[in-house]
């Protein structure tokens, strides 16, 4: 084996241009994939780990029932809420957890009636990690010990015509379908730049909540928030293993249609790297055909002296991985240097913050991961494309009969 490897190393030296090509081909296609993959990465953190933020947390616990009835905001309370929070806060991938009360009502004054979600949040607790808190841009965040205060968005804000210590009314469906209502004073109003999300969503203390819908000392929701999207399912497998009577999700659950921005994307560029490294796979072929000619008398040299042609063959696909193997190698060192400068350096996107709602949330540089996501597959695919680019030149190099071939001119 020893010495075939030896004899296939030397044969795609031979042509260190033509090898060169293929290899820088393979190198720079592989590359600009773990590019890719690490700048997806890196605005997965950017954009959509902060709009999972806003959105309500990458894990949600509730109480056994929850999603039988999601769509309808079920005031069910958890049977141990400060339990779940504690055990959240062992795992060393949170950043914070903290307990919620959410329902469905209606904001209204004299300019109209708007429906909103209506969430009771412990201020102290999500001021570490809320966007919402980092982002009021009048007035001030919540208090625990607030009454009868409550934080809206700028969308609602404008749409009802009211500033910072303006009153209105506030409607909420409480436990046993009741309606409770209550005059709220505006004490602050956050600015995230997603309108449709400032416009729906309104914040008031977990203890104004508590007294309101009528579960003193209760929460209906966890939210974790964690370092980095990915690393959810541990978290929620201890929750799940060690916490009685909850349903535990992940936002890729709760909010599908991020989950469907982030897989359309990954499957584009998966696509497009296949057809790239395909065209690499043809000039292997390419290469090896030629060598196939060019070292025919050669190949009746090695028939003479005794090899068989499946040992021809098995010569020449080892040359095709090989020059696989090369390009992989290259590719993933110049991938590395590229997302590690990047992921030093960063990029600044903060000027595309206004193209779509979500991109609203980059709130400056954006930072490149390794690229290693998805490196085991991508490696797999260009081998694989390599050794395939190489299996009919094999088999056009094993047919030669050796008493034909060394009389060839």
């Amino acid at each position: 084996m020893r010495l075939f490897l030896r004899l296939a190393w030397r044969n795609i030296w031979r042509h260190r241009r033509r090898t060169v090509i293929v290899v820088l081909s393979i190198g720079l296609t592989l590359s600009m994939m773990m590019m890719y993959d690490g700048m997806i990465a890196g605005f997965e953190q950017a954009i959509y780990g902060n709009a999972i933020q806003v959105l309500g947390g990458n894990i949600q616990v509730h109480a056994n029932g929850y999603n039988d009835e999601f769509g309808q905001q079920p005031l069910l309370p958890l049977p141990d809420p400060m339990a779940v929070v504690l055990e959240a806060k062992s795992r060393p991938e949170v950043t914070g957890a903290s307990r919620r009360i959410s329902t469905g009502g209606m904001a209204s004054n004299r300019t109209g009636a708007f429906a909103v979600s209506i969430i009771g949040v412990e201020p102290a607790e999500e001021a570490i990690v809320s966007l919402i808190a980092q982002h009021v841009s009048l007035g001030r965040n919540l208090k625990a010990d607030d009454n009868d205060m409550i934080l809206i968005g700028k969308g609602l804000a404008d749409a009802m015509k009211i500033n910072v210590g303006d009153r209105f009314t506030l409607v909420g469906r409480a436990t046993h379908d009741q309606m409770r209502s209550r005059s709220m004073t505006v004490a602050g109003i956050y600015d995230l730049g997603m309108g449709s999300i400032e416009k729906r969503t309104v914040y008031i203390s977990l203890a104004e909540a508590q007294e309101l819908y009528g579960l003193s000392g209760q929460a209906t929701e966890i939210v974790i928030t964690l370092r980095q999207l990915g690393t959810e399912q541990p978290v929620m497998d201890q929750i799940t293993r060690k916490q009685q009577g909850v349903e535990v999700t992940s936002w890729q659950t709760s909010f599908p249609d991020l989950t469907k921005a982030i897989g359309t994307k990954g499957a584009m560029m998966d696509m497009f790297g296949v057809i790239i490294l395909f065209i690499a796979g043809i000039g292997i072929f390419n290469m090896l055909m030629m060598a196939v000619y060019e070292r025919t008398r050669e190949i009746g040299v090695m028939g003479a002296i005794g090899m068989k042609p499946r040992q021809v063959s098995a010569l020449f696909l080892l040359e095709g991985a090989m020059i696989g193997l090369v390009g992989v190698g290259f590719g993933i060192v110049l991938g590395l240097a590229i997302n590690g400068l990047l992921g030093t350096v960063g990029m600044d996107f903060s000027k595309f913050s206004s193209l779509t709602e979500y991109t609203a949330l980059i709130s400056g540089r954006m930072y490149s991961s390794l690229g290693l996501e998805k490196i085991v597959g991508r490696v797999l695919t260009a081998l694989i494309i390599a050794v395939i680019a190489a299996v009919y030149p094999a088999r056009e190099a094993a047919r030669h009969e050796p008493a034909v071939a060394l009389h060839y001119v």
